[in-house]
């Protein structure tokens, strides 16, 4: 059986910036294919509590996106695979799109994921050529009602892979994953060629075998941050090594 192919998440700055950087050194060195860093915001709309919380705490610590572009680099000295960052659209809009992206590219990052920022506002924004200037893949996001024109536009634009939302409403662990997600993922490969990553709610091995059956890449957030909050100790990254590896290895 193929190795899963994982792409996990952090929040920089949470619960500080040298344990956000050892959380992620850990799940490189766990397998992780990618790493998604959050950039922490007071609002955010797409995640659940535990990702909620985190962001707050993070900006609590006064982390800036300046932190996290010093964090990002600081990795990539350490870390072979992508790297991202994840945001809302607010934060590299005050911080000026262009200086964010031009920062973004300096720091080692392979591709911006911001759920809050549509294509449809090219023309005023310049997101998607400012990403293409700096070498940054511009990753779209994807839910099971996205009407077939939609997928349409967004194939003419998604670069890298594309992130698929497993279920309706937000991050967060969930029982009720979507244990057959393979005609919404089919339907979105007729139109899309590049990889899907499929996230929101994959918290065990279980549902990791059901989503690769018809994902590229599975996405893991909270179930990390709940570990890590969990143990609070010495042995919260012993305990997220030895989830990662049981995940890759074995589903």
């Amino acid at each position: 059986m193929p190795k899963t192919i994982l792409m996990t998440h952090i929040i920089a700055g949470y619960p500080n910036i040298e344990e956000s950087r050892k959380i992620a050194l850990a799940m490189a060195a766990s397998g992780a294919s990618y790493i998604e860093i959050q950039i922490p915001f007071s609002d955010p709309i797409a995640d659940g509590k535990t990702i909620l919380e985190a962001n707050v705490k993070a900006l609590q610590n006064n982390i800036t996106p300046d932190d996290c572009f010093n964090l990002m680099r600081n990795l990539k000295k350490q870390i072979k695979i992508p790297l991202l960052f994840m945001t809302y659209f607010n934060i590299p809009f005050n911080y000026g799109l262009e200086k964010f992206c031009e920062k973004a590219y300096k720091a080692g990052c392979y591709g911006l994921i911001i759920p809050d920022m549509p294509i449809d506002e090219e023309n005023n924004e310049h997101y998607l050529e400012l990403c293409k200037k700096y070498d940054l893949k511009a990753i779209q996001v994807i839910s099971s009602i996205t009407p077939v024109r939609r997928l349409k536009k967004l194939a003419k634009v998604a670069e890298g892979f594309v992130y698929c939302v497993s279920r309706f409403g937000t991050t967060g662990e969930a029982a009720r994953f979507n244990k057959n997600p393979a005609a919404y993922l089919n339907k979105v490969r007729k139109y899309i060629k590049i990889p899907i990553a499929l996230g929101f709610g994959i918290s065990d091995k279980r549902q990791v075998e059901a989503a690769k059956k018809s994902a590229d890449i599975i996405v893991i957030g909270s179930k990390i941050l709940n570990i890590h909050n969990r143990f609070k100790n010495r042995e919260s990254i012993p305990k997220i090594k030895k989830f990662l590896r049981g995940i890759i290895r074995k589903a």
